[in-house]
């Protein structure tokens, strides 16, 4: 009877670990390829050879880049390099990618700089927010963009414990921002688990100086975020269930769901088109490819356009698809009058004119 009752545990653990095994491939969407899908005016950008995993650019068009970004078990062409934030001035002929001076006093040597969001105060002051991870921890670093010195002056290291797994940020205010966790938890053992059982645990949270809470949850696991061009709505990406979430945004900072775009590909960074408040986003075809490194078959590239995201039927189109010839594991893409910029987790950066 004891010998029954092991086996059928057994095979009942057995069946669940498949399951859960299948689940994940689907999630990753691990047998999904891309037909290409070509722009006519396009080049490698110089000088970002290990990611860019994050783009944000202010509305005179100086473009920020988040690179060298490291996590566990993620493939790195640059492993020992500590990352940076580069800068690029889409109002030249020629851009060119420069990176920013740090202000002293500023641990540069274990930067590791994943998202990142720009702030405008009402005297013009920049703030540039970005999720680091300095020695895999999690940190949210708040700095002042001095223009004239091209250079950035630290200005404050927040950590919380409702921020144990930060993946990108949406600032709303100079020490006021809402931030996804892609994980509940911090250790890399328990997130691998939480991401094969499929826990459904990460969440979005609101951080001020007066109050931090968690306005959103139950996510399988949150990654871009950003914010509608009237302020009234935040747009959360959800990159394993391949879905965006479009929340009302409350004067108490809450936030409550309004509709969910499903879609067929991993979805990471979301910009915002200035022009049109079009949503653009940085997908992943194949996650497995992402996660699991082989060149002679590397991740592809894929840029969505959705147009009307706040209606009944909103318009999807593919910008750029690539099978990982040119481009490889694209993560968010930015645009600035008919200038489209595409960076990766960690591979190179494609400048197009439209």
């Amino acid at each position: 009877m004891g010998r029954l009752l092991a086996l059928s545990l057994l095979g009942i653990a057995l069946a669940l670990l498949g399951e859960r095994l299948l689940s994940l491939r689907n999630r990753l969407k691990a047998s999904r390829e891309v037909e290409s899908v070509d722009l006519p005016n396009c080049h490698l950008i110089k000088g970002i050879e290990a990611g860019a995993e994050d783009i944000d650019i202010l509305p005179n068009g100086l473009a920020f880049f988040s690179v060298g970004l490291k996590c566990p078990g993620l493939h790195s062409f640059a492993p020992d390099k500590p990352g940076g934030i580069l800068m690029m001035d889409l109002n030249e002929e020629n851009p060119r990618a420069l990176e920013l001076r740090v202000s002293r006093g500023f641990n540069l040597a274990s930067f590791n700089p994943h998202g990142i969001s720009t702030f405008i105060d009402s005297d013009d002051t920049v703030y540039l927010f970005v999720v680091n991870h300095p020695e895999f921890k999690n940190t949210v670093e708040i700095f002042k963009f001095e223009e004239e010195e091209n250079s950035l002056l630290h200005l404050k290291t927040i950590k919380h414990e409702l921020l144990p797994s930060v993946n990108d940020i949406i600032a709303v205010g100079p020490e006021h921002f809402y931030a996804t966790n892609d994980h509940y938890f911090s250790d890399p053992f328990l997130k691998y688990l939480e991401t094969y059982l499929n826990l459904h645990w990460t969440n979005v949270v609101y951080y001020s100086p007066n109050e931090v809470k968690v306005v959103a949850e139950g996510f399988d696991s949150a990654n871009g975020i950003n914010i509608s061009p009237d302020k009234k709505y935040i747009y959360v990406a959800d990159i394993l269930a391949h879905e965006i979430h479009v929340l009302e945004k409350h004067p108490n900072m809450n936030l409550t769901q309004l509709k969910v775009l499903k879609l067929d590909t991993l979805v990471d960074n979301l910009s915002i088109d200035p022009s049109s408040g079009d949503v653009l986003v940085g997908c992943h075809p194949n996650g497995q490819k992402l996660f699991v490194y082989d060149p002679k078959n590397p991740p592809s590239s894929e840029v969505l356009r959705i147009q009307n995201i706040l209606s009944e039927k909103p318009t999807v189109t593919t910008v750029y698809a690539n099978n990982g010839s040119v481009l490889q594991g694209s993560s968010v893409a930015s645009v600035y009058d008919k200038k489209l910029l595409i960076g990766t987790l960690y591979h190179r950066a494609l400048y197009c004119e439209l």
